[in-house]
């Protein structure tokens, strides 16, 4: 082919292309980079990076070995207070005398031991979506009536849930707040081998999608919906 044909727009070029050989030697330490990230998934999105004392929160969804470790936190740092936070219950509303997850994590908090001063639950209004981010907006919009807004945050969380949670609470307080956060182990799955269970695959992979979610797609509501 001549620089003549095509109206003269294209023209040879000599191309290196990889042999069977260069193909492997690329492919195989790809693969293995794939794996080693595979496997280490679950370890990434169990970030534990906590802020020196200020203020703990815990979602009051967290199962009682978690809020057994929220227990411990309070006796090991002088935290000024603990704030539960969560919408209202997915079931069982009717038969509880608890309507949303703050009130049932505060209450039973408080059944563990925690004083009545210590604790505070901060409820928010139903939403079909982003419920991390706005149950941190309503303790944010909690905080600012009250005019505590901490200088630090330590937020507690449970297992692959973690780094998302960090994130959405970063972008809810900005950077008024160091957000740091509390990871418990989840004890639902082995997480040096999450792939090797249901559980633990719905959780990891559904965490990983969303967190990817809320770092590239995810865009505050113009109008977060208020506590209760």
């Amino acid at each position: 082919m001549t620089s003549a044909q095509f109206w003269g727009l294209l023209r040879p070029r000599r191309v290196w292309l990889p042999t069977l050989r260069g193909w492997l030697l690329l492919l195989i330490p790809s693969i293995a980079l794939l794996v080693f990230g595979l496997r280490n998934l679950a370890a990434f999105l169990t970030i534990d990076d906590p802020a020196p004392a200020g203020v703990l929160v815990v979602e009051g969804w967290s199962p009682d070995y978690a809020l057994e470790t929220a227990i411990a936190e309070l006796k090991r740092h002088p935290y000024q207070k603990l704030y539960v936070i969560g919408g209202p219950l997915d079931q069982g509303a009717p038969l509880s005398e608890y309507k949303t997850y703050a009130e049932l994590g505060a209450a039973t908090l408080l059944r563990m031991g925690v004083s009545a001063d210590t604790v505070q639950a901060i409820p928010n209004a139903y939403v079909h979506k982003d419920r991390t981010y706005t149950a941190a907006v309503a303790l944010k919009d909690w905080l600012r009536r009250h005019h505590a807004i901490p200088e630090k945050l330590n937020l507690l969380s449970v297992g692959a849930h973690a780094r998302r949670s960090r994130l959405l609470f970063e972008k809810a307080f900005g950077g008024g707040t160091q957000v740091g956060i509390i990871a418990v182990k989840d004890r639902s799955f082995d997480q040096n081998h999450w792939w090797k269970s249901s559980q633990g695959f719905r959780s990891v992979s559904d965490e990983m999608i969303a967190y990817c979610y809320a770092c590239l797609l995810f865009s505050a509501p113009d109008e977060p919906a208020p506590g209760l």
